[in-house]
């Protein structure tokens, strides 16, 4: 929809406001918007700093969220700021009598404040906006941004950086908090150095700064009433207990963790083994994966947290005998049979959970180098769930092309977990947004569609695997506790089981064996 087609009155009406009246502080980006300016070397953007600096002093301090409130948020809409014709026709009409302009007098929407009084509308409102890609207006602002930022433009820049601080927030739907992630993304890119990561700081209050029993009950609770790991994690169950049914004896079970559960996967397995026609297998080795401190998101939990105790105290009760064994800030490329104690007698299965699209992004054929390690620990299957968004560095080009693929892959997190919280404020929420708005801010979040991962698979020497009945059935019925935008879908041609939001894909699962050619 064009500025002139705009419905009177329109949530549009506000965003347009506000950015008309920021006009008048940025002369020359009206002036002559396509002048790009005369920049050289890195510090051709040099107001950064003082920005930055105001947004980490009007955001609310990390120990002072206001718990279990709700929010009451304005739905703006943007749809002028991704083409210069269009910022010059704004300017144009911007210019005519009150009179003659047919629109209402606009007013510029403000920055959501929290309140203990629930908003339903405004839950109903981001929900609406998930699908329509002109109510997802933060997305519009932010990438926008990012091409400034690549054309090296820094009156555009300047002037979305400040729309943007206008209307970022953490109190209210997923665009404001998508804003907000997103204008901290875009400043500190701005105030870095070229080809330096991200300082995890910037996230705010995010798992490895969390209190590790706050951090475990927040990661319960988020499972409770959001999927997103909670269905893969299901998958991943279920599908050890198919390997373990197809083992013509019984064995010891060893599983190699390479995921971001923090042990919470584990309490429902061992339950289902004690289950098992035979029993539970004689010994449960569960061999843990810590990765090196780096923002990969949700792969760190705090410095102190442990969850062995627990586990191990919960398998007694359950007459299991589990062993744990943690490899802490181990690189993956280290791993082998030695380093794991594995054996042939035993069965190896590996779940690999989210981690493996960080692994060597400055290279991604390395990463099936890395994945013919895994096939070389013999196992007899492999599970593995990523995001199913297309981040690869050889597809992205250039900054701006690359953050708005992480933004949108960030907007299906907030929008659902809006949903999932039913727009109550609380900590644990904050936490998880704020540990997944890492994928903004992480030089190497790189991710690749399911299509690449099983081509990658394949030239492992791994071959897919169908899922059972079972597990198909199984995750199906689990997702019917969640919000009806979800839904599971189970492609044809490679049996991989997708994780989908409101009609597009959020991660998918696959179950993989070893191919032995002849």
């Amino acid at each position: 929809m064009t500025i002139e087609e705009s419905e009177p009155n329109s949530s549009s009406d506000h965003i347009l406001g506000l950015i008309e009246e920021s006009i008048s502080y940025f002369p020359t980006f009206f002036d002559d918007p396509y002048d790009t300016g005369d920049f050289s070397g890195d510090s051709w953007w040099a107001h950064t700093q003082n920005l930055e600096q105001e947004l980490i002093n009007t955001n609310t301090s990390p120990n002072s969220f206001t718990t279990n409130t709700t929010t009451t948020t304005p739905t703006p809409t943007v749809s002028i700021v991704s083409d210069q014709s269009q910022l010059l026709d704004l300017q144009k009409k911007r210019k005519l009598p009150d009179d003659l302009n047919p629109k209402e007098p606009r007013k510029a929407p403000r920055k959501p404040t929290a309140n203990k009084k629930g908003n339903k509308n405004s839950a109903a409102n981001n929900n609406n906006a998930g699908n329509n890609k002109e109510g997802r207006w933060a997305e519009q602002l932010l990438n926008p941004c990012a091409a400034a930022i690549t054309a090296r433009n820094p009156s555009r820049v300047q002037h979305f950086l400040y729309v943007l601080h206008d209307l970022a927030s953490l109190n209210g739907d997923a665009n404001h908090r998508l804003a907000f992630h997103g204008l901290r993304a875009l400043t500190h890119h701005l105030s870095t150095a070229p080809g330096t990561g991200f300082s995890s700081s910037t996230s705010g209050n995010n798992f490895g700064s969390s209190n590790p029993k706050f951090f475990r009950d927040s990661l319960i609770k988020f499972n409770d009433i959001n999927p997103w790991f909670r269905i893969p994690n299901n998958v991943a169950n279920t599908s050890i207990l198919q390997i373990l049914g197809e083992q013509t004896n019984q064995t010891n079970l060893h599983i190699l963790d390479v995921g971001v559960s923090h042990g919470v996967q584990w309490p429902t397995l061992l339950e289902e083994l004690t289950r098992l026609a035979g029993g539970p297998p004689p010994l449960v080795r569960l061999t843990v994966v810590s990765p090196p401190t780096n923002d990969t998101p949700f792969a760190n939990g705090p410095p102190n947290y442990d969850f062995s105790s627990k586990l191990l105290g919960f398998a007694e009760k359950m007459n299991i005998n589990l062993q744990i064994n943690k490899l802490e800030n181990f690189h993956l490329q280290n791993l082998n049979s030695q380093v794991i104690n594995s054996s042939p007698e035993e069965t190896l299965v590996i779940c690999a959970q989210f981690r493996l699209h960080n692994l060597n992004h400055s290279n991604p054929d390395e990463r099936t180098e890395f994945l013919r390690v895994l096939r070389n620990l013999q196992p007899k299957g492999v599970i593995l769930s990523e995001n199913n968004t297309d981040c690869s560095c050889g597809n992205c080009g250039d900054f701006a092309t690359g953050f708005s693929r992480r933004v949108e892959c960030l907007w299906r997190f907030l929008d659902s977990t809006s949903a999932a919280y039913k727009g109550r404020e609380s900590d644990e929420r904050r936490m998880m947004e704020a540990e997944a708005a890492k994928v903004l801010i992480n030089v190497g979040e790189m991710n690749e569609r399911k299509e690449k991962w099983c081509e990658r698979m394949k030239s492992a020497g791994f071959k897919g695997e169908l899922f059972g009945e079972e597990t198909i059935d199984g995750a199906k019925a689990l997702l019917r506790k969640y919000d009806g935008n979800w839904e599971i879908r189970v492609e044809e041609k490679d049996g991989c089981v997708g994780l989908w939001w409101k009609g597009q894909p959020v991660s998918f699962c696959s179950l993989w064996k070893m191919e032995f050619r002849v």
